[in-house]
């Protein structure tokens, strides 16, 4: 991999959410949630092309509909099995390597995305990774995870993971055989991982809506947020009583 390899980011979205159903289409400051990861993550620049990952369940229209007014790639496959979607997503678009985004990360940001592609294809000279993550020791928020694989990594997975955790969330099966797959930490120079700034239910919902509501434009960063927390450490406790789903509660 090299930083003229063809980089796809490839975000996962459905309305079928268990625990707030519709999340990635609800109102943020007078635009769709969606809207702002894909423009978030528009802004890196180690970046090819972006695919918004959906299901061909009909629900799942309204994302599709979404896209095709923005001029977003869109892509339909299978609603359970979402490392089969990533798979014929990543094949359609001709991806040597795969960016793992979700659309409950509003907050993603730019330069982290960009930091931890660059430490996939270019920081590593003697060690050409075949995934990186910013999540498997994690120090950033939950909420600005990026993970990156070649697609051949991305192909055995889809291959050979079996169980149905696997399916469900991608990635699992490459991060979890270490000894076949060169793995790759990426982390941050602070530990801000007490943070959290994904979606998954109204109170996750309303703390993004009040970042929105007190920061300017669309484009602040981690640290610009950060100060916010610190500004008024209250907004953190919108959402601190909730507990993230096991990887096994698919």
């Amino acid at each position: 991999m090299t930083e003229h390899s063809k980089v796809v980011a490839i975000i996962q979205a459905r309305m079928g959410s268990t625990r707030l159903p519709g999340k990635v289409l609800a109102n943020v400051r007078g635009k769709p949630m969606l809207s702002y990861v894909i423009g978030r993550v528009r802004a890196a620049k180690t970046l090819k092309e972006i695919v918004v990952a959906t299901t061909t369940k009909p629900g799942d229209d309204a994302i599709v509909a979404f896209c095709r007014e923005r001029g977003v790639n869109c892509f339909r496959g299978s609603e359970e099995d979402v490392l089969d979607r990533y798979y014929q997503a990543a094949r359609e678009h001709a991806a040597e390597a795969v960016v793992r985004i979700t659309s409950d990360c509003p907050l993603i940001d730019p330069e982290i995305v960009d930091k931890t592609v660059r430490a996939f294809l270019v920081e590593q000279p003697d060690y050409a990774p075949d995934y990186a993550s910013n999540s498997l020791v994690r120090t950033y928020p939950r909420g600005l995870d990026t993970e990156v694989m070649t697609f051949r990594a991305l192909e055995i997975a889809w291959r050979e993971a079996r169980r149905p955790y696997q399916r469900t969330h991608v990635t699992p099966y490459i991060y979890e055989n270490p000894g076949r797959f060169k793995i790759l930490s990426v982390t941050g120079d602070r530990d801000y991982s007490s943070y959290r700034w994904t979606v998954d239910t109204p109170e996750d919902l309303e703390l993004v809506r009040a970042v929105y509501d007190r920061l300017e434009g669309d484009s602040f960063l981690l640290n610009d947020i950060v100060r916010l927390m610190e500004r008024e450490p209250e907004l953190a406790e919108i959402n601190r009583s909730i507990a993230q789903k096991a990887l096994h509660e698919g």
